[in-house]
């Protein structure tokens, strides 16, 4: 019984060994490529009158979750390594690069489509909290933004780690903001906080001391 165990884990981790190979192989520039389609075709719904009665509050919900999406996807890559040997990590910078990207488009959707008076923007900043909250995440994601490159983690050091932890809390107020969003009990939103709520406690939980 034991043998066919042994057996059994050799294989998977030939299948993983496999699987890593290839994933070693693919270039990142397709992972740009295909995490700009859905915004291309989330204007193209747009302009073509395909997003409902309210379009321009739609193409804001459809980027900003997508947005929260991609971090989701982000915050996947360490556990998955760490407890499948699936290594991702090539991925995780243009995958943490798209997510601010379409939080950038949520934003500009919102300044330029829905607000568009340039008082009324400061004004909405300062009195709803989930608009608040929304400028807050895009502000931190700024610098994280900015420093991922090889260059800034050079130039950083260990200061490069400690700042892109600010990823954890950038994750945890776009949940937050989706559910200010939606506004009373909505079960959509609810789970997107208790899947983050849930990769930060695995990731939390990973660097306590085993005994």
């Amino acid at each position: 019984m034991s043998f066919l165990w042994r057996q059994q884990g050799s294989e998977k981790n030939g299948i993983r060994s496999s699987l890593n190979s290839v994933l070693r192989s693919i270039p990142v520039w397709p992972v740009y490529l295909l995490g700009g389609l859905p915004a291309v075709w989330f204007f193209l719904l747009g302009f073509s009158n395909q997003l409902g009665p309210n379009p321009i509050n739609k193409l804001e919900h459809l980027l900003g979750e997508f947005a929260l999406q991609l971090l989701i996807l982000g915050l996947i890559v360490s556990p998955l390594r760490r407890y499948t040997a699936i290594n991702l990590l090539k991925f995780r910078r243009s995958i943490g690069l798209l997510a601010f990207s379409y939080v950038a488009l949520h934003l500009l959707v919102w300044l330029f489509l829905d607000v568009r008076i340039l008082s009324q923007i400061w004004a909405d900043i300062v009195k709803r909290p989930y608009i608040t909250i929304g400028m807050l995440s895009f502000v931190v994601m700024l610098p994280l933004a900015i420093t991922s490159n090889q260059k800034s983690m050079k130039w950083l050091g260990r200061n490069w780690f400690r700042l892109h932890k600010l990823t954890y809390l950038v994750c945890l107020l776009g949940a937050f903001h989706f559910i200010m969003v939606r506004k009373g009990f909505q079960l959509e939103p609810l789970i997107y906080l208790s899947v983050i709520s849930f990769l930060l406690l695995v990731r939390l939980a990973s660097k306590l001391p085993r005994y």
